[in-house]
């Protein structure tokens, strides 16, 4: 299976990867779906929630402050640094991810499409202001006070997709956009269940593309991939970049 998808990505004119949760538990940020992350013990806030209730954004702010406090000081492991090689390399046009926590840009990742947003800003709901989150997520954790826009007086909330809130449309249309032209779509790390980010597979797929999963668990999607890989990330994607060196030094 690695040397089959080494050699699609070796002739690949157009791949394009689609990651989720699972390639940063990897680099110790707990997925927050798994048994161990924070919904199974705090409910969601939803986003019409947050701007009507003072007690709603309290809590947000509670409960992504220890998000934050978790992944802040994170750093890419090699699975985000061997798609950071493969672009480099003009091998993979570029990555769409579920994931907020900024590691794919931190690798060197240059075309990055974060379709639920990014946990490294803060942003207000009113006004064009941002900020990076860490001074504000430290001014939330000494005060206990939802903080509120310095330009405006608007709500202030992390730079990411709320349950309920709509995904940014131009982000969206560009996501689609390079998976209408890829011939190889990899869906990595990602259970492939929350929409409409698990329908990106169904699209490339029904775009003549060749998709190939690889995740730890199965997904809804493993019957309709040209290959499917369970296992490590990391461990895979150095083993095909190893394999792919091998058919380009040939």
């Amino acid at each position: 299976m690695i040397d089959r998808l080494a050699q699609w990505i070796s002739q690949a004119r157009n791949t394009v990867v689609f990651t989720g949760a699972g390639i940063s538990t990897e680099s110790g940020i707990p997925d927050f779906r798994s048994p161990g992350g924070i919904w199974a013990t705090s409910q969601p806030v939803y986003y019409d929630d947050f701007v009507a209730s003072e007690s709603s954004r309290l809590e947000y702010w509670r409960q992504k402050s220890a998000a934050f406090t978790e992944f802040a000081d994170a750093t890419p492991n090699i699975g985000h640094q061997v798609l950071a090689d493969w672009e480099t390399r003009d091998q993979l046009h570029g990555v769409i991810t579920q994931n907020i926590d900024g590691l794919h840009q931190d690798a060197g990742s240059k075309n990055v499409l974060e379709i639920h947003g990014t946990a490294r800003s803060v942003a207000c709901l009113d006004c064009d202001w941002q900020d990076d989150t860490r001074p504000w997520n430290e001014k939330f954790n000494a005060e206990g006070v939802p903080p509120t826009c310095p330009d405006c007086g608007g709500h202030v909330k992390h730079a990411t997709v709320s349950f309920g809130q709509s995904l940014d449309a131009d982000v969206l249309n560009q996501s689609f956009a390079w998976i209408q032209d890829c011939d190889l779509f990899l869906a990595l790390g990602s259970s492939l269940v929350v929409h409409p980010a698990a329908n990106m597979p169904v699209v490339a797929k029904s775009q003549g593309a060749k998709l190939v999963i690889i995740t730890r668990d199965s997904t809804p999607l493993d019957r309709d991939a040209d290959l499917v890989i369970n296992g490590s990330l990391g461990e895979t994607l150095v083993a095909v970049d190893s394999a792919v060196k091998e058919l380009r030094d040939d």
